[in-house]
């Protein structure tokens, strides 16, 4: 009740302000009431609710408003004045004795009884200003029914009429002016009255170049980023409090997350939680707020507050909703000590998902912002030609480079479903990723997110490389009918035109000169080789192709539930539902059990239908006397019971050169005109059987591959099968 004491006591000395009280001392009992010193301000307000200075001429002129009338009309009015400034000096003793009498009231403040008492006294004085050239029998009523804020404005316009009218009485001086101007009345105000009367509709609040100044300088110095800061959240959350604070049951702060930018608002949090709100408020919600400090500013933010958001139609759960997020951006931004965990934090407000995601869903997010950063994270797609052209790699430094590359156009892919390919060990597993991950990237346009815990960041560029170049499909979109091996694109080997005079070595390649830096090469290469101009058109067409990246990220040693995080974040990063991961492996702390690899395919699993994604993953196939064309599950690397959680499984081997008459293939599953599978002398291009093991959509046949490795080219070539009498 005392706070509510000291706001009525504020918007008294509103009243008197406006009613042409002296504004030292105004301002002089304002001061008192911010200091506390409630006695002594009362006794300020009691003397100048007793003075009776009335506004004179300068006052009149100071609002830029005066009233002539004519000679007559104040010779005949005279008589009415005096009877209605006695009935006005009557009214206004008796309401003087009414504020009087609530003095003990406020001073005790002891019930909300007696607080009503001083209410209807300090609205009496508001009234005895603001009518006075209302009737006795208005100023009556008045005294038993307070008036609503409309109406206080409207009659104070009228007040300020009736004072003119005394002054003009007191300075019969005038007349002769008022004789050459007969009925001429200025019809329009100047600012300040404009001002006043917006005043009165906002509850006596008033914009000005202090203001704006203060709101630009606490923008200054907020503690967060620009993208964390949402006054206007704010300002809505607090204003709906204000209104109902009866919300403050279900939509409240805790202590550890409440964070505002602006901390009047706060403060006023504060109020609502211990005052307006207080017999509402959980005792939970209070637990480690201290109490708000009320001064006249407060009263009137808390005014206009309420007067914005009540003129906009507002969803509640909505505001709390997004303003708690926010709070929960903000306390980890805040505790978080590295700059660059803190810019991935921040950048959470931007993923394309954040609208949907809930309070514990950032909550969460924070929490993958923070695993994933302990991995090398990149975007394969960006910078190839960089990459290319620069060759400053680890790999021409010596690295060992295994070619074989693997291609495939595997139809099918459906989001919601888990799928799995099983190599023997350095057959091309992590090639088929890439191969795959290109061609779902490129030709679907979709988002792909590639991790590997086999090959680094700059194996898996030169592999995209090199599948972007060959591959027949990829080839349509960037137009460049161009074939180069991946060892020639890793010693930068490229041919000359036909007509150009440059040295070469026994292959035909240009060759880069003595003295000539890498850069130089790369310029004299733009003038002599087409080849290599239409390379850098690819790798040039691959770094446009931003709304269908392929992300990367390189984990060696992780847990599940890291690897969880990962993909979870991702998915609410950048909405990626498609995810290749090489290879699926037991985590660090399962190293050797082999029953542990179902655990995390089946994690894969249920992330995949959860959140309708495309996971999919490579294998380990032992090293058996199997044939290809046999093969089963028993013959993975790990426990055969992964393949109960997986939706599709696909067991690859290749044929070796000499069993190659064994076999022979059609181009139906049931045909009658059968090939044989042609030898190469050139050791790069390999026969590949893929038996489908498991297929939740059907059937399960065996698919013969032919691969050359050096293009990184695959062409499925139809049904394999064994010659009869084999």
């Amino acid at each position: 009740m005392a706070n509510d004491s000291v706001a009525k006591l504020y918007k008294v000395l509103d009243v008197l302000e406006n009613a042409g009280k002296d504004k030292k001392d105004i301002a002089k009992a304002r001061k008192m009431l911010d200091s506390g010193k409630l006695e002594e301000a009362l006794a300020e307000i009691r003397k100048l609710n007793n003075s009776t200075k009335t506004n004179n001429t300068e006052e009149k002129k100071k609002r830029g408003r005066k009233k002539k009338v004519k000679k007559e009309e104040v010779e005949k009015n005279n008589e009415e004045d005096k009877e209605e400034e006695e009935a006005k000096v009557t009214e206004e003793k008796n309401d003087v004795d009414n504020f009087d009498e609530e003095e003990d009231s406020i001073e005790n403040d002891e019930d909300v009884e007696e607080d009503e008492e001083f209410e209807d006294g300090y609205q009496s004085i508001y009234n005895n200003y603001a009518n006075s050239n209302e009737n006795e029998e208005e100023y009556s009523s008045n005294n038993k029914n307070v008036k609503d804020e409309s109406e206080a404005k409207n009659d104070d316009n009228e007040a300020g009429d009736s004072a003119e009218e005394e002054n003009e009485d007191e300075h019969e001086s005038n007349e002769e002016e008022s004789e050459n101007d007969e009925d001429e009345y200025e019809e329009d105000y100047d600012d300040d009255d404009d001002d006043n009367d917006e005043a009165l509709k906002e509850w006596g609040i008033k914009e000005d170049d202090d203001v704006v100044y203060k709101e630009e300088e606490k923008k200054q110095e907020s503690v967060f980023p620009e993208k964390l800061r949402n006054e206007e959240l704010e300002k809505t959350y607090i204003g709906l409090l204000l209104n109902n604070p009866k919300l403050i049951v279900k939509y409240y702060i805790l202590f550890d997350e409440c964070y505002f930018d602006d901390q009047n608002l706060l403060n006023i949090y504060k109020s609502i939680l211990f005052t307006e709100g207080g017999k509402f408020t959980p005792e939970i919600a209070k637990k480690g707020f201290s109490f708000s400090v009320d001064n006249n500013e407060t009263y009137k933010l808390k005014q206009k507050l309420k007067f914005e958001v009540s003129e906009e139609d507002h969803n509640p759960e909505k505001v709390y909703t997004e303003f708690r997020k926010l709070c929960i951006l903000r306390k980890s931004y805040l505790e978080e000590p590295r700059e660059e965990v803190q810019d991935q934090i921040v950048d959470i407000i931007d993923y394309e998902l954040y609208d949907k995601m809930s309070p514990d869903e950032i909550k969460a997010a924070i929490v993958q912002v923070s695993v994933t950063q302990k991995f090398k994270q990149a975007v394969l797609s960006e910078d190839l030609t960089e990459f290319l052209e620069k060759g400053e790699n680890n790999l021409t430094n010596g690295l060992e480079l295994p070619f074989p590359i693997l291609s495939s156009v595997f139809k099918g892919i459906r989001k919601g479903e888990t799928m799995a390919f099983a190599m023997p060990s350095n057959s091309g597993k992590s090639r088929f990723t890439i191969n795959l991950s290109a061609y779902t990237a490129f030709v679907h346009k979709k988002k792909v997110l590639v991790i590997s815990n086999e090959m680094s960041e700059e194996k898996m560029k030169l592999c995209l490389i090199t599948t972007v170049l060959n591959n027949p499909e990829i080839q349509k979109l960037h137009g460049q009918k161009i074939s180069k091996t991946e060892g020639e694109l890793l010693e930068f080997k490229f041919r000359p035109n036909k007509d150009a005079k440059v040295n070469v070595d026994e292959e035909g390649f240009i060759l880069q000169e003595p003295n000539e830096t890498r850069r130089q090469f790369v310029e004299r290469l733009k003038t002599v080789s087409d080849e290599f101009n239409k390379t850098i058109a690819v790798t040039d067409w691959v770094n446009n192709q931003i709304n269908n990246s392929i992300y990367f990220i390189n984990i060696t040693d992780h847990t599940n539930d890291e690897l969880q995080k990962v993909i979870m974040n991702y998915y609410y990063k950048e909405k990626i539902e498609y995810v290749f991961y090489d290879t699926l492996k037991t985590d660090t702390a399962n190293i050797g059990n082999g029953e542990e690899i179902k655990r995390t395919a089946t994690i894969l699993s249920n992330l995949a239908q959860n959140f309708n994604m495309f996971i999919c993953s490579t294998l380990q196939l032992t090293e058996s006397t199997t044939l290809p064309i046999n093969l089963t599950v028993n013959d993975l690397a790990v426990s055969r019971t992964v393949k109960e959680v997986l939706d599709t499984l696909c067991l690859i081997k290749q044929i070796a050169r000499e069993d190659l008459d064994k076999y022979e293939y059609s181009l139906e599953e049931v045909d009658t005109k059968f090939y044989e599978l042609e030898k190469f002398k050139n050791p790069d291009v390999r026969y590949y059987a893929c038996v489908v093991d498991k297929n939740r959509a059907g059937a399960k046949p065996k698919v013969l591959f032919r691969l050359n490795l050096a293009y990184n080219v695959w062409n499925e070539l139809g049904y394999l099968k064994l010659k009869v009498g084999e």
